[in-house]
């Protein structure tokens, strides 16, 4: 039976370095209330002239150089994001163009924080029946271009960057075990960008009223994804017959240390097997998971066979696993 083997991963953040002590002369905030609250110290920024296509053209050329393949190789290119180049077309279509790939498919995913898993779920189904055998999934977000930076309850949240991964059809025992999707859009208001859609087309209208700014009830998202993230995580592990001691490596989207240090201790989970970079990035949206992939590959936290586990709970409100046999 085929399976989808990441061979190489990459990422990319920008330059711009944005501590909590810049915040505070920018808000009323505090470094020592970012951090308790989220575990943020810093985050990334693009400069002007990046796009998210930009941001997840970078990541992709690491991904390349690492599998050793070049761009034409790539049969299909899906990018994960809330924050895409425009409306039309698809950003993955303009990272397609920059990498100079002619014939590749290429769509993108909006599933908020969870959207580089739904990419893997997509790209492991599409590789198991045997459509494409070689695959680049991108999570890439220019978040700060559609943050409030008079809101002091989300601009202390969110930064920039990308992450991406190669995926190859393999017959060997490992790759992907399993990947779970879900969602729950009863719930949407709890994350969500009101304006630039059809409900609230651009207008002097939704500018006036910051529509287009990223807007979250922080308390309720929080005590909606601990729970949400225990059940997923622990239906993933039962249905693979797998105890969470058997993890290697937990890597988490990264929205708030307090979320994944009660996941992580509901699981039982020591803290050496979760992989934790929110302190450098903050919440970078669908690009989290990917970036944190890369830099636990690049350490020599993830070996061959260790079981890692990702798992993110986003904006829809979704929620999202992946196993993956290393």
């Amino acid at each position: 039976m085929l399976r989808a083997k990441i061979i190489a991963t990459g990422s990319y953040v920008p330059e711009r370095v944005l501590t909590n002590f810049d915040l505070e002369k920018m808000v009323d905030t505090s470094d020592e209330w970012i951090r308790e609250r989220s575990g943020i110290r810093e985050r990334r920024i693009a400069s002007e002239k990046e796009a998210a296509s930009d941001l997840a053209y970078e990541a992709a050329k690491a991904a390349l150089k690492k599998a050793d393949i070049k761009a034409k190789d790539i049969e299909l290119i899906i990018v994960a994001t809330v924050t895409g180049d425009m409306p039309i077309p698809a950003t993955a279509c303009h990272l397609q163009h920059k990498l100079g790939i002619k014939k590749a498919a290429a769509f993108d995913v909006n599933a908020a924080c969870s959207g580089f898993l739904y990419g893997l779920s997509i790209a492991d189904s599409f590789i198991k029946n045997g459509t494409y055998k070689r695959i680049l999934v991108v999570g890439a977000e220019v978040l700060s271009r559609f943050t409030d930076w008079e809101d002091r309850t989300t601009c202390v949240l969110f930064g920039d960057g990308a992450g991406a991964a190669i995926l190859e059809a393999t017959d060997e025992d490992r790759g992907i075990v399993s990947a779970h999707i879900r969602s729950d859009g009863a719930l949407w208001e709890l994350l969500h960008m009101p304006g630039g859609g059809s409900i609230n087309p651009p207008s002097k209208e939704s500018l006036k009223k910051k529509m287009h700014y990223l807007k979250m009830k922080g308390n309720e998202t929080f005590k909606v994804a601990v729970r949400t993230l225990e059940n997923l995580v622990s239906r993933t592990l039962e249905e693979n017959k797998l105890k969470a001691s058997q993890i290697s490596l937990l890597i988490p989207h990264q929205a708030n240390l307090r979320i994944i240090q009660a996941t992580a201790e509901r699981l039982n989970l020591p803290v050496e097997k979760v992989f934790v970079n929110i302190d450098k990035y903050g919440n970078t949206s669908a690009a989290s998971i990917p970036i944190a992939l890369d830099e636990a590959v690049r350490q020599g936290r993830v070996r061959d066979g260790d079981y890692v586990l990702l798992e993110a709970f986003g904006g829809g409100l979704t929620w999202a696993s992946v196993l993956i046999k290393w």
